[in-house]
């Protein structure tokens, strides 16, 4: 698991990166920088958040960060789609960088829906544990 956890965060990391040079080659226009200013600080965030849910001190600390990087990538994704229609760069690389913020928003979304399951489940054998000891309880009393 710390393997696949480092991948996403390095995939993260690199977004980043990659959305900061996109950004460093926009030619500065009226109306531009909000729209530059938003999408840089959506896809930062994406890595920054995981960075945090890696730290986090419990199981849901750690999904309220994954699923605010979730959203940070979606946002930066929506930011880099309009950029894509305005040719506010190589539409190649523009194409590429939509299409990780995509596979990255995806797999916050699954590792968001797991952790969700996981915790349920644990609640659920807690559950059925102290309903048990509670019955055994009861009978031997």
């Amino acid at each position: 698991m710390a393997d696949s956890a480092q991948d996403i965060r390095d995939r993260a990391f690199a977004f980043a990166c990659a959305v900061a040079r996109l950004a460093l080659q926009i030619e500065p226009r009226p109306g531009l920088r909000c729209i530059v200013d938003q999408l840089l600080s959506a896809a930062t965030s994406v890595g920054a958040n995981l960075e945090e849910a890696k730290a986090g001190s419990s199981r849901r600390e750690f999904i309220r960060y994954v699923e605010i990087a979730l959203r940070e990538a979606r946002e930066a994704t929506y930011w880099l789609r309009i950029c894509v229609v305005l040719d506010l760069g190589s539409r190649e690389d523009l194409n590429r960088l939509v299409g990780e913020g995509t596979q990255i928003s995806r797999i916050l979304g699954a590792i968001t829906v797991k952790a969700k399951f996981r915790t349920r489940a644990g609640i659920t054998v807690l559950a059925v544990f102290a309903f048990c000891i509670l019955h055994f309880a009861l009978l031997f009393s």
